[in-house]
């Protein structure tokens, strides 16, 4: 039987993208304009994910991605 939940991520497509351009050293305003969303969107979507990880800000979430293996160096 297949465990389900080691193939379901924790994030959603646009946390995801989000968060590999902030590892790539992106500014919240230059993921805004490379995804066609809002600064304010970008936002949103790295303090919702911070308040799934229990983390207290970005540097903390995305070492945390890190170590979950939801996010690869490359």
């Amino acid at each position: 039987m297949i465990d389900e939940s080691k193939h379901r991520s924790l994030l959603t497509v646009r946390e995801r993208q989000i968060f590999n351009l902030l590892i790539e050293d992106q500014t919240t305003k230059d993921i805004a304009g490379r995804l066609g969303i809002s600064e304010k969107t970008v936002r949103n979507h790295i303090s919702n994910t911070i308040q799934k990880l229990g983390v207290s800000g970005r540097a903390q979430a995305i070492i945390e991605l890190l170590r979950l293996g939801e996010l690869k160096l490359s």
